[in-house]
């Protein structure tokens, strides 16, 4: 019976590195991370990217940022890797502007949402200063 979604293959995360740990706002952020397919049988996994915010007035719990498909053969691992630029780095505040907001934030990249029991990496990282961005 499969874990999550039709696949009948299982993977696991690992190696979550980050370009930087701190960044000032408007910088971009490089993700990447490992995927092994764990099972007997090949497969494709997601690849999703979140980004879970600094708790601020609207602020969303989180997003996902990024996704991509990865076909794996039994015990094959990949590298995935993902760029985040300052857009995917905002958020909308209470007064419609989009900003990168200061702060701690958390990203994970995995087979699911986190808190979902789906196999993830998380790593955190903060962004000093804040940024209003054009619309």
């Amino acid at each position: 019976m499969p874990v999550h979604g039709l696949s009948y293959s299982k993977f696991a995360w690992s190696e979550l590195d980050l370009s930087a740990k701190k960044l000032a706002a408007g910088a971009s952020l490089d993700v990447q991370a490992d995927v092994l397919n764990t099972s007997h049988r090949e497969g494709d996994e997601v690849a999703e990217v979140y980004l879970t915010f600094p708790k601020s007035p609207g602020a969303p719990i989180r997003a996902v940022r990024g996704f991509s498909r990865v076909h794996l053969a039994p015990g094959q691992a990949q590298r995935v890797r993902f760029t985040l630029g300052p857009r995917d780095l905002s958020q909308v505040n209470n007064d419609g502007d989009r900003v990168v907001a200061r702060g701690e934030y958390r990203i994970s990249v995995g087979g699911g949402q986190p808190g979902t029991g789906a196999p993830a990496a998380e790593a955190r990282f903060s962004i000093a200063g804040a940024l209003t961005l054009p619309e």
